[in-house]
């Protein structure tokens, strides 16, 4: 059966709806899936919870499910360069759950991987550790964290084949390969799709098993902050 579906509202048909998990990929606006988050956005599915390194900026990315009211809470790392995020989360409308930015990764890739839950220092006492289990291992204290085990997982990526075998292109690698593999079912969207055979085996960053539906699209791929200096 083919994995390709000719846009992203029908590879997200009959996988939606209210309340859901959803993990996504993406680190500020580089690699972020682009035309899945619109599709959500259009399908109108509300009191979403979205795992994901941060929440787009206004207007863009995450953020346009922002400004729909569509998340009802966010698990974050940085929750910078969006003002909409920081105006619901201080007035009561939106649940935020601080990640530090390795211990969200490692997370997903433990989901992905059916780990439940580990250990680690990161986040000992802190804010972070309220309310988690620790325990001492060779006379140092660590917290317990979750494995996340998302409803769906949203990722783009640089290129991949027709069974999903996927390539991440630089700083898109840091967050997309965990969130795919922590969703019982994973939509990527490409910049290309290539015949099966035609990418090194070697350079592949996430097998095809963990991917379900592909799209392929164009991408506005928006840059948070330019800077640039005058020319010479």
């Amino acid at each position: 059966m083919s994995k390709i579906y000719a846009n992203a509202a029908d590879a997200l048909d009959g996988l939606l709806e209210d309340g859901m998990f959803i993990a996504a990929g993406g680190f500020g606006l580089c690699g972020i899936p682009e035309l899945l988050i619109d599709a959500l956005v259009e399908s109108g599915v509300k009191d979403l919870t979205i795992a994901s390194n941060n929440c787009g900026v206004d207007g863009f990315g995450l953020g346009k499910l922002l400004d729909t009211k569509q998340i009802k809470k966010m698990m974050s790392s940085y929750v910078g360069e969006n003002a909409e995020f920081m105006r619901q989360y201080l007035s009561g409308e939106l649940e935020l759950e601080f990640n530090p930015q390795g211990t969200l990764a490692e997370r997903m890739r433990a989901g992905g991987h059916g780990i439940p839950g580990f250990y680690t220092k990161t986040g000992v006492g802190t804010v972070i550790a309220e309310g988690k289990e620790s325990k001492t291992f060779n006379g140092e204290e660590f917290i317990m964290e979750e494995g996340i085990f998302a409803d769906i997982s949203i990722v783009k990526a640089w290129k991949a084949d027709e069974t999903g075998n996927a390539i991440f292109r630089k700083t898109a690698r840091n967050f997309n390969p965990p969130a795919a593999m922590c969703g019982k079912t994973c939509i990527m969207e490409v910049e290309e799709i290539v015949p099966v055979g035609s990418l090194d085996p070697d350079l592949i960053h996430l097998p095809g098993i963990y991917v379900h539906r592909l799209i392929q699209g164009e991408h506005e791929k928006r840059i948070e902050q330019r800077t640039t200096r005058p020319a010479a």
